[in-house]
């Protein structure tokens, strides 16, 4: 709505110049007769060039992009730091790498599980991208439970164990709950007890709630969410996206 209102106006100004290009435009001083003839005017040229309306929605659009896109910009950069150097956050791929990617991830999220498999062929077919992993659970208890078993685990076993959990985590199709998150923990020989005491504790409380205040800062609502160096993509990309960003990066780095 707000795109058409946006296209209208525009054709409503062009039609107007395109008329009277000489005259002085302010509807508020215009009488009814001429307000009428105003209006016709703007109804007989848009019947005449009904592509006004999409070439005026189609570069609003556009606008609205690219503003997105440079306010985006500006919000990685404030928040670099939480982002990128974040001691509390799993990372994976080439630590090294020269294209650095952060994932807000939930693994209950159907675009997340969706993702998996295609991030891990991205970080195969590209050695040189460092991944970043930020527990975003935002679709209720059993997000919140998956997050709190991940964190946990890397806590208590490392990031060796966080990897195997997180891969599990993705792909459970049950219900999850302490009876669950314990078999999934025996299964890959982990430490139970300890991950499952470990879950509540206060560490990973603040983990949770400073990557859920990293998120609303970055006015990131959904999962997944990736940062790519100082772009912010929203939701599910397939591996092809992915890799074209990664070189236009790099294009753009010379």
């Amino acid at each position: 709505m707000i795109r058409t209102t946006a296209a209208l106006v525009l054709a409503a100004g062009l039609a107007f110049t395109a008329a009277s290009p000489a005259q002085a435009f302010d509807v508020t001083q215009m009488s009814e007769a001429e307000r009428a003839a105003f209006q016709a005017e703007i109804r007989s040229y848009l019947l005449e060039n009904p592509q006004v309306v999409m070439e005026a929605a189609a570069a609003f659009e556009q606008q609205q992009v690219a503003a997105q896109a440079a306010n985006d910009v500006d919000l990685v950069k404030a928040n670099a730091a939480d982002l990128f150097e974040d001691a509390s956050s799993w990372v994976g791929g080439n630590p090294e790498g020269d294209i650095t990617i952060v994932e807000f991830i939930d693994y209950r999220c159907g675009y997340c599980r969706k993702a998996h498999d295609e991030v891990a062929q991205l970080l195969k077919s590209d050695g040189d991208i460092k991944l970043i992993m930020k527990e975003f659970p935002i679709l209720g208890e059993a997000s919140t439970l998956s997050s709190r078993f991940a964190i946990a685990t890397r806590l208590t076993a490392g990031d060796e164990a966080y990897k195997a959990v997180g891969d599990t985590l993705i792909k459970l199709k049950s219900d999850v709950n302490e009876t669950v998150l314990r078999a999934v923990a025996e299964s890959l020989q982990l430490d139970a007890d300890a991950i499952l005491l470990a879950m509540n504790s206060a560490e990973v409380n603040t983990i949770i709630a400073a990557n859920h205040q990293l998120g609303q800062r970055l006015s990131i609502s959904g999962t997944p969410t990736f940062i790519m160096q100082d772009q912010v993509m929203r939701g599910y990309m397939p591996l092809d996206a992915m890799q074209g960003i990664v070189a236009a990066l790099r294009d753009e780095r010379g």
